[in-house]
């Protein structure tokens, strides 16, 4: 496993095999995503969010995974398809990955043992913030929104830093 998260290579549709060097120096929330979960909705929120920020240097990299309940079957056009057309989706859509099991990605290997609080993302939705030094500053739960008040503020407060 790396210990820097910039070393880290990502599949981007059209793209291919991407380093996450590329997002250096931006604050980050890396969502793990399905289109077929009670969480779904929270695209709309991610969306404003990403909106509001982009021009600070704020980056929202959604990963589609199929780990839990079988909620994100399709492939990355039906999926890039389906969150444009219903949420507006514009920030980076990445190929599917395993957040967890032997499978796991090495992203996911890095964030649930860097984030202040470790161990395996328990369900999709799942957020976790990353500074401008590519640390993981904080991690939030599918339950907690965009738009939550704690999430609002650990944004802005690293991208004031």
């Amino acid at each position: 496993m790396t210990d820097t998260l910039y070393a880290i290579e990502v599949q981007h549709p059209g793209d291919g095999a991407v380093s996450l060097e590329r997002y250096a120096g931006n604050v980050l929330l890396i969502v793990n995503v399905a289109s077929k979960c009670g969480f779904t909705p929270q695209y709309e929120g991610l969306e404003k969010l990403y909106k509001t920020y982009r021009d600070r240097g704020f980056r929202l990299l959604a990963f589609p995974c199929n780990d839990f309940g079988g909620q994100e079957p399709g492939t990355i056009e039906e999926i890039r398809q389906f969150c444009t057309l219903n949420y507006g989706v514009t920030f980076d859509l990445f190929e599917k990955v395993h957040c967890i099991g032997e499978e796991r990605h090495p992203l996911y290997d890095w964030l649930t043992t860097h984030a202040p609080e470790t161990g395996d993302v328990k369900w999709n939705f799942e957020k976790f913030l990353i500074a401008r030094d590519g640390t993981c500053a904080a991690r939030f739960s599918s339950k907690t929104a965009p738009d939550d008040e704690t999430l609002v503020a650990a944004v802005e407060r690293e991208l004031a830093r």
